[in-house]
């Protein structure tokens, strides 16, 4: 893609994403995320009424008399996008590729953190971590996120989740928003979800698209091609497409039970819809459960 072709492509998206969450993206993105953290600040003696689950035992020990520890809430969020750029993202049988919507998702995401003056930062692999830029605020910043996930050429094709969630998690420091963009067409990546949701607050983003759930009905042979592997091989529609909903079916109702399982509720988004209503219902839906 030439650099010209990239930059009207960022403007686009600053234009269209950039308006809809000035719109109504923004708004639920603040009253899910703003003041979910506590940051510790100091300590003082213990008082009457006090939470004595909040005695710091160290200082305590220390001094001979019970201090506990005091903490803000945290202003400031650290929103991270990591995407998936193997080649199954390359795949897309309708309006775009599964790419194109992983994409929408970062620019809302990342201008989403712009509006509330929070760090951004991203995170691209295949089955590798093969780009990190650190979390940082401003304009500047956010329009290399996008232009980076719009650009980027991975060397690898193939995906590897758990490693690559798993040196990421390492590199991380404080608590910060994940939110992992991919179709996850992988496996043995449930442990390191696992650990990553409990130091983090993890949100997996799952890029589907319509066909990959049904091939469609016709009588003939199609030659297929495995997009990570290169592998090629002939699918017989009229045999093999009811075996294969099966075993897609089994597969999604696996990942299923790993977010379950993790604690985590997934987003799902599909090529042939708008990319951000699910986020926004997932948002509005994780804003209602905190006003309870």
């Amino acid at each position: 893609m030439l650099p010209q072709e990239i930059l009207a492509q960022v403007r686009r998206l600053e234009i269209v994403t950039g308006r809809l969450v000035s719109e109504s993206f923004s708004g639920d993105y603040l009253s899910v995320f703003k003041g979910r953290g506590m940051e510790f600040a100091s300590v003082r003696e213990y008082a009457e009424g006090d939470d004595p689950r909040d005695i710091d035992r160290n200082v305590s020990a220390r001094a001979g008399k019970p201090f506990v520890r005091q903490y803000v809430e945290e202003r400031e969020l650290t929103v991270v996008i990591a995407v998936d750029l193997s080649a199954s993202l390359t795949f897309g049988s309708e309006r775009r590729l599964k790419r194109d919507s992983a994409t929408e998702i970062g620019a809302a995401l990342a201008f989403a953190a712009l509006q509330n003056n929070d760090k951004v930062g991203l995170a691209v692999f295949t089955d590798g971590l093969e780009r990190w830029l650190p979390p940082r605020k401003g304009r500047r910043h956010v329009l290399a996120v996008i232009r980076e996930i719009l650009a980027f050429e991975p060397k690898g094709r193939k995906t590897a989740i758990g490693p690559s969630l798993e040196r990421l998690a390492r590199m991380l420091k404080r608590r910060c928003i994940v939110v992992l963009v991919s179709d996850f067409r992988d496996a043995g990546f449930e442990r390191a979800l696992k650990l990553c949701a409990l130091k983090h607050d993890l949100i997996p983003v799952v890029v589907e698209d319509p066909r990959e759930a049904a091939l469609p009905p016709a009588s003939a042979v199609i030659a297929v091609r495995d997009p990570e592997t290169g592998a090629e091989g002939a699918f017989d529609l009229r045999s093999d497409a009811a075996e294969y909903a099966r075993e897609e079916a089994a597969r999604r109702a696996e990942l299923a039970r790993i977010f379950r399982a993790s604690g985590i509720e997934a987003v799902t988004v599909t090529t042939d819809k708008p990319s951000l209503d699910p986020l926004l219902a997932f948002f509005r839906r994780r804003a209602k459960r905190r006003s309870r």
